[in-house]
């Protein structure tokens, strides 16, 4: 009699591991697999988190000096700012490089590629940059020309030494040499904003 009761609870306990075995991955697999799901989402989601905050501390070194100002934009003047954008990656330089240039051109045109203007024109100032032929910065033609006008402001801006850690103020009167050395920080988020949306498009 009790190696009957043996037996039976022996083939019992048979039928319940090979039955755990049965349901054992088929179990795991359904209560693991919306943790393989998300994990993979929330890491995606942090990496993307970490880029945008890394892009902008890069963009924003110095973090954003006080007393900003903005101008609404038209497409060609986004078209100019996306001109500047890719002079700049031609030229091999990064986005903070971009930040600064695109804030210069805001202060000296607001992104507007502008011809002689006349008795308003400071000098014989023209293009983006308001750069001047007199002072050798190329003829008409090329100051006018976003690309030229770019890449003659990214090579004064490679002359100037810690370029990249200092105020992009200074940086920038340093390639200007403007009456209004203090006035190009004000762009400064305006232009940080700009390579953020248009640095990958």
């Amino acid at each position: 009699m009790n190696k009957l009761i043996q037996r039976g609870v022996l083939s019992i306990a048979g039928l319940t591991a090979a039955a755990g075995i049965a349901a054992g991955p088929g179990l795991g697999l359904t209560h693991d697999t919306p943790v393989t799901e998300t994990k993979p989402v929330a890491a995606t989601q942090q990496v993307a988190t970490d880029k945008q905050q890394v892009s902008m501390d890069k963009l924003l070194p110095n973090g954003v000096p006080a007393g900003q100002s903005t101008v609404p934009l038209t497409d060609e003047q986004k078209a100019n700012a996306k001109a500047i954008i890719e002079a700049t990656k031609k030229n091999g330089m990064d986005e903070r490089a971009a930040v600064v240039a695109i804030a210069t051109s805001l202060q000296e045109s607001k992104l507007e590629n502008l011809g002689h203007l006349g008795d308003r024109n400071d000098h014989d100032s023209q293009g983006l940059f308001q750069q001047r032929p007199s002072s050798g910065w190329g003829t008409v033609e090329q100051i006018t020309d976003p690309e030229y006008s770019t890449t003659a402001f990214l090579n004064g801006l490679k002359q100037v030494d810690g370029w990249r850690d200092m105020p992009l103020t200074e940086a920038a009167q340093t390639v200007q040499v403007s009456a209004y050395p203090d006035h190009y920080a004000q762009w400064e988020k305006q232009a940080a904003d700009l390579v953020a949306e248009l640095w990958t498009k």
